[in-house]
């Protein structure tokens, strides 16, 4: 009888104040804009330009498709909801368990990518004559694969976990629905979640971490004891959009963490956690796509091309 009640939760949505939500809904509408046309667009422009058919550009549009998904998954229902009544903002529990999902899934699959990437880059670098023979297509099939795949299972289990609780509340206190919303519905212990959720924070981000730094700290190495000054700089240049990228997400998923230990600043956890899925997917595009010399030359060929006159 209760779940029936709590089926239809109401959703605390993005708090804004009625002068504000005009700027915010243009803000988040030109973002999202943003990083739909820049992320689909590099995409684009990497399957058309066979030059750009290597191992590293194909292992980025995971990045870029997964910075889409992300961001469609929570931006459009924010703009929806933003100039809804805050007592109308109405969301149905199955829309909010797939939109949790989707919400982890996505922030999985940004660290599982990156450690493939990480490993491309790590093959290249350390490993140069080796490099064609590993990282061959079928290797960057099976290393997106892999990044998807291991996101698909973790999050599966830590959203089936919230899911099979009863439900004895519909206020769900967070601008969309994540897994914490989920079970905070419930009046059931939650321990067997609170346990698996620490340890798939732990494994992630310490697995992540650790083959960013082990990698990164070899690749440092070579580059140190390299005499080719061009190859070490072209090296570093790559590797240093990689570093941001991660430096970017890894810092906005630690922002959240920390706040979560902190009840009271619960409205600052709220917009950082919103900001995960806007600000890094936004911003991965202009670092690692755009600084990228040969990503670069080729989008300013392609409008070169195109702006030529006939005659």
């Amino acid at each position: 009888m209760m779940e029936n009640q709590t089926d239809i939760l109401l959703l605390e949505g993005l708090k804004v104040t009625p002068q504000s939500s005009v700027p915010t809904f243009v803000l988040l509408l030109i973002i999202y804009i943003f990083i739909m046309v820049s992320h689909l667009g590099l995409v684009l422009l990497i399957v058309m330009e066979r030059s750009l058919h290597q191992p590293m550009y194909l292992l980025f549009c995971n990045m870029s498709l997964n910075d889409a998904f992300g961001a469609s998954t929570i931006i459009p229902p924010i703009l929806i909801d933003l100039f809804a009544v805050a007592t109308e903002r109405y969301i149905s529990y199955a829309h909010c368990v797939v939109q949790a999902f989707c919400a982890h899934f996505h922030a999985s699959t940004s660290h599982t990518v990156l450690m493939a990437m990480t490993f491309d880059r790590y093959m290249a670098i350390c490993n140069p004559l080796r490099y064609t023979t590993v990282m061959t297509h079928r290797m960057v099939v099976l290393l997106s694969m892999v990044a998807w795949g291991v996101s698909l299972l973790l999050v599966a289990i830590l959203v089936a976990l919230s899911v099979r609780l009863s439900r004895c509340r519909r206020l769900v206190s967070n601008p969309f629905c994540d897994n914490a919303s989920l079970f905070k519905l419930s009046c059931d212990s939650v321990l067997i979640n609170n346990i698996y959720g620490l340890t798939y924070t732990i494994l992630l981000l310490g697995s992540s971490l650790g083959s960013f730094l082990l990698t990164y700290i070899r690749i440092a190495a070579v580059c140190l004891s390299g005499r080719n000054k061009v190859l070490n700089g072209r090296a570093l240049q790559t590797c240093a959009s990689h570093l941001v990228v991660y430096a970017i997400m890894f810092m906005s998923g630690i922002i959240i963490i920390t706040l979560h230990r902190f009840p009271q600043l619960s409205d600052q956890r709220k917009l950082a956690s919103m900001l995960f899925h806007v600000v890094p997917p936004a911003l991965n595009a202009i670092t690692y796509g755009l600084q990228i010399k040969v990503v670069r030359q080729k989008i300013l060929l392609r409008f070169q091309t195109k702006t030529t006159p006939l005659f």
